[in-house]
């Protein structure tokens, strides 16, 4: 599949674009927030190729795309106008509290920065591996150079969090660049360098250095966002296009280097020295608790808390000790992956875990750990055990990152500083991770897949039942939409395709009537109108739902004509529905018929199993009362 053709079935299957306030991507993951999750289809989304899974966590809609996730993005911008900062985006009608809520403000802040940061952080390791190794002087200009391009990320870091946080919060992103390059301008550097007495009309001004720094901007922008939306109301529709962006700029540079970016810089420093007591306490159980923790962190969310710790830690401090004994967990999956790839006879999970575990080993865990590890349960077991023991290696050899970057391969030079202390423990961990979480997902086993031969067995098996049978049925069921047939398995909705309401069939209709499918007595008549039951003389028990979802509808495009206990015959009049306005609404028409009581029958024969089907033509056989 293209990724256009992707991006627009993501779109259209997210609600559409009306419904999505915001798009942002990390390094697999598209994360929408919606104004309405109720309008976004999860079941079709996960049915896409391409996709690998769709989760809900801190008020976010994850669709897990994998390693074209940029691609992805990018056509999403071309196919519709989400990406556009001009664009008027609808706010989102839910409000997310608590710690759901810091995580959305959080990831959505930060994920965009991940890609560049993992470049700028592989390129400035490889400049300490080669000023280490004598490969390179500091003094060279050829290092002087490449060293700007690593580091300028870090140094320029409050302005680009000013344009995260500013598309968060619906705030004027060139105001915020503005507040954030006040923030690091020459002049304000060379007060707080010289150390010069610094007062606003006589308010004291704590001089900071801004450069590099996280929070400080982070709750600048967002109170700007804020004021900025009570300007837009109160001030004169004629002026406001200038007169706002002064008064915010005004207001915003004093407030920040008065209050908010000392609080900022003084709540992210008393938070990384917290983390690195833990670290200093016992770094051997600090980093068993990473190690296996950091991948539950990373699947519901929490994560998020702990990302503008490390990244503060490097930009403010050149290094952070607590990154690090996440890296063993990355392994630890990766090696679960691997020990399934070894262990199962399926061919297509066999398959599976192995590109799983190719990715995994360049810091995308998402295949591995959807894909293979977290379903199949002990694996993923297997890999939080690896994980301890792998961090708590590295946590006690003191392992440090001199930068930015998801855990991989690829990210290994970054944890190579001065005189390389604390690399070879760090090798040493994810080696041991990666060997103990796939010696033990072996050891332990897991449920293995149904095989290909034995799927062919159950397919033939079930194409046996669908033979006719010499005997005379105990119940014929009448087809009561005319259309094409659809195998159940193939309804859109797991409810109807898994079985669990009975066997059964589908049709797309082609003519928006339903008619009764026997003589019987109408059981269920529901009152948006979508569905109904009816249960024949002899006892069978027929669901017709029309459509997925459209109880959303609540009844518009359906008249019914009947009630429930109206006593029916074979070809009356049940329901009419307008196929064309289901389909405007967003909703699929295929309508599954199912036997609800089917276990009281002992086979269920199709007697057309494709193609085109009028109404009152037969369509099931029931055989074998019970």
């Amino acid at each position: 599949m293209s990724h256009e053709k992707l991006a627009k079935d993501i779109v259209q299957l997210v609600g559409g674009e009306k419904n999505v306030v915001s798009l942002v991507h990390c390094a697999t993951r598209l994360r929408f927030v919606l104004k309405d999750d109720a309008k976004a289809d999860k079941s079709k989304l996960e049915k896409l190729d391409g996709i690998i899974a769709v989760k809900e966590n801190g008020g976010q809609f994850q669709v897990v795309v994998g390693n074209t996730v940029p691609e992805v993005y990018s056509a999403i911008g071309k196919v519709s106008n989400i990406l556009d900062d001009s664009s008027p985006k609808e706010k989102t009608g839910k409000s997310v509290k608590g710690l759901g809520g810091i995580i959305d403000v959080i990831s959505s802040i930060f994920a965009p920065l991940l890609g560049v940061m993992a470049g700028a952080g592989i390129l400035k390791g490889l400049l300490l591996i080669a000023s280490n190794a004598g490969w390179l002087e500091t003094t060279d200009t050829t290092y002087i150079i490449l060293y700007a391009a690593a580091d300028s990320l870090f140094y320029f870091l409050p302005m680009l969090l000013a344009v995260t946080t500013a598309r968060k919060f619906q705030g004027n992103v060139f105001v915020a660049l503005t507040i954030a390059g006040a923030l690091i301008y020459p002049t304000i550097i060379t007060l707080k360098n010289e150390g010069t007495q610094t007062d606003f009309f006589g308010i004291p001004v704590i001089m900071m250095s801004y450069s590099s720094t996280v929070i400080p901007i982070i709750i600048s922008v967002i109170v700007m966002s804020l004021l900025e939306k009570w300007f837009s109301k109160v001030i004169h529709q004629s002026v406001k296009n200038f007169i706002t962006p002064l008064l915010l700029l005004v207001i915003m540079v004093p407030l920040t280097l008065i209050a908010f970016g000392p609080f900022g810089v003084y709540v992210g420093n008393a938070i990384a020295s917290a983390l690195v007591a833990a670290f200093g306490f016992s770094p051997l159980l600090a980093g068993a608790v990473m190690g296996a923790g950091w991948q539950l962190f990373v699947i519901f969310g929490v994560h998020w808390g702990l990302v503008p710790i490390f990244i503060n830690n490097v930009a403010v401090h050149g290094r952070d000790g607590i990154k690090p004994a996440a890296t063993a967990s990355v392994f630890a999956q990766t090696g679960a992956a691997f020990g399934v790839m070894l262990k199962t006879k399926n061919k297509k999970l066999k398959t599976l875990a192995g590109s799983s575990t190719l990715t995994a080993l360049f810091g995308i865990t998402e295949p591995a750990i959807y894909g293979v590890t977290l379903p199949l349960k002990r694996p993923f077991i297997a890999g939080l055990i690896g994980g301890a023991i792998g961090g708590a290696i590295i946590g006690q050899a003191g392992t440090q990152a001199f930068a930015s970057g998801a855990p991989g391969l690829l990210t290994l030079p970054i944890f190579y500083g001065p005189g390389g202390q604390g690399f070879p423990g760090l090798i040493i961990g994810i080696v041991v991770s990666f060997i103990v979480s796939a010696v033990l997902t072996y050891i332990m086993g897991f449920e293995d897949p149904v095989s290909e031969e034995e799927d062919k067995g159950a397919t033939a098996e079930k194409a046996a039942q669908l033979e006719p049978s010499t005997q005379a049925a105990d119940q014929l069921v009448l087809s009561p939409i005319q259309g094409k047939i659809v195998n159940l398995t193939e309804v859109p909705d797991p409810a109807f395709s898994s079985g669990a309401m009975g066997q059964g069939i589908a049709i797309e209709p082609s003519v928006g009537r339903v008619v009764a499918p026997f003589d019987g007595t109408v059981t269920v008549a529901f009152k948006k109108k979508h569905a109904l039951a009816v249960v024949s003389d002899s006892g069978a028990e027929i669901l017709v739902h029309v459509g997925v979802d459209t109880v959303k509808l609540d009844g518009q495009h359906f008249v019914s004509h009947i009630k429930e206990g109206d006593r029916v015959n074979a070809g009356d009049l049940l329901l009419e529905f307008d196929i064309a306005q289901i389909k405007a609404a967003g909703y699929a028409t295929v309508t599954p018929i199912i036997v609800t009581n089917s276990a009281n029958y002992q086979q269920v024969q199709l007697v057309k199993a494709e193609g085109e089907v009028n109404a009152q033509d037969s369509l099931l056989s029931l055989y074998g009362t019970k």
